[in-house]
């Protein structure tokens, strides 16, 4: 199935602050050069804070994490839970079409779509608070039918439930999700037939419907200030700290023995402490010099020149050459590199010394072949032509 953008796109986007130190938080989970790997998590929190993802959102992400536009689209447009289209000020609801829910009264749940929200999906309605659509199974078959209402699953429903859900939702009472029909979870409506014991004590609603309770997140645009930012990867709040004392080593195989003598491999012991002979510990070898070590942060390779401003006041737009955004053309600019020419006659000691020097894109230079396209832009060729000579 083909899917586009929308043709009414707003003018421009940016995460509100807390949601810009998540993003942060997620890309720092990756390793240098490969921030790109939060591409989805960053556009799913994009789309939790508008409701949709537009192109400015979309094009917003890729320049975060260094991308070309278009590979950010294409994850866009390829993942359908991605939505494309503006969705309802309010709530988008979601039905499940799958077999169980189908079986269940699912075309019925469709039905009270079309008559209360909009007569096709993806559609706004015409008080622009909802839309909705029809989507595949959503896990949630011994709860059949049931819908995705925001964030939450409302299981067990009926045309009436769903009814009375959306006219509750459009005056701003957010029900509570999970089993609409007196169910705890999943279990038998008639009641428990086994584990018993667990009934007494629990929480009122179950884990899912708690948690949406106590956040209160149902439907709500996210800001990022709903829960505290924790990012245990950088050794803050959670972390896993490294263990105190002796390291304890592993204990020697208990199975065959390696020799006739009974030691297992692990219990082998050296026949000589001797190295093999190199030209390094050869007899009467005279020993190499030892390489100077980089101090920290130095770069390898030779700087290339740079320019303090734009030759005429004006530099050539470096983002036509297919890796380079807004973001990292700034970082060239910083650097002194304004103009395809210049780009185009590095040398492999300066391309090293480039590929050191961008911080947080270090590499893209060889990546993406950078010297290449700009030969080709400076002579007057397309970027349809660069493009094609990067990819050789």
């Amino acid at each position: 199935m083909l899917r586009r953008l929308h043709p009414h796109q707003p003018a421009s986007f940016a995460f509100t602050p807390a949601n810009l130190a998540w993003a942060k938080g997620q890309i720092s989970k990756y390793p240098e050069g490969r921030q790109a790997s939060a591409i989805i998590p960053l556009l799913w929190r994009a789309q939790e804070q508008e409701g949709w993802l537009s192109r400015p959102a979309i094009e917003h992400v890729a320049d975060m994490l260094g991308m070309a536009y278009i590979r950010a689209l294409e994850v866009a447009t390829f993942y359908f839970m991605f939505q494309l289209a503006p969705v309802g000020s309010v709530a988008h609801v979601q039905i499940c079409g799958t077999t169980s829910c189908m079986i269940c009264g699912a075309e019925e749940l469709v039905a009270v779509c079309k008559q209360l929200i909009a007569a096709t999906p993806h559609t706004l309605s015409h008080d622009g608070k909802f839309s909705w659509e029809e989507v595949e199974c959503m896990g949630a078959c011994a709860n059949a039918p049931m819908a995705q209402i925001g964030k939450d699953y409302y299981e067990d429903l009926t045309p009436d439930i769903l009814r009375d859900l959306i006219g509750r939702f459009s005056v701003g009472d957010v029900a509570v999700p999970g089993p609409q029909n007196g169910r705890y979870a999943a279990e038998p409506k008639s009641g428990l037939t086994s584990l018993k014991d667990h009934a007494a004590g629990r929480a009122k609603y179950n884990a899912s419907a708690q948690l949406a309770v106590d956040t209160a997140d149902t439907i709500k645009r996210i800001d990022g200030t709903e829960v505290p930012l924790t990012t245990p990867w950088l050794g803050q709040a959670g972390a896993v700290k490294p263990a105190k004392g002796r390291t304890v080593e592993p204990k020697p195989s208990s199975g065959l023995p390696a020799d006739a003598s009974g030691a297992t491999v692990q219990e082998a012991k050296a026949q000589s402490k001797g190295k093999p002979v190199t030209d390094g510990n050869a007899p009467n070898a005279t020993p190499a010099a030892t390489p100077e070590a980089k101090a920290p942060g130095q770069a390898g390779g030779v700087k290339p020149a740079a320019l303090s401003a734009p030759k005429g006041g004006k530099a050539d737009d470096l983002k036509l050459i297919v890796g380079i955004g807004p973001k990292l053309e700034a970082l060239c600019h910083r650097l002194g590199f304004y103009h395809f020419d210049q780009i185009a006659n590095w040398t492999t000691g300066e391309i090293a010394w480039v590929d050191d020097n961008l911080e947080g894109f270090k590499g893209r230079v060889s990546r993406d072949k950078w010297v290449v396209q700009a030969k080709i832009l400076a002579a007057g060729g397309t970027v349809a032509e660069a493009e094609r000579a990067a990819k050789l």
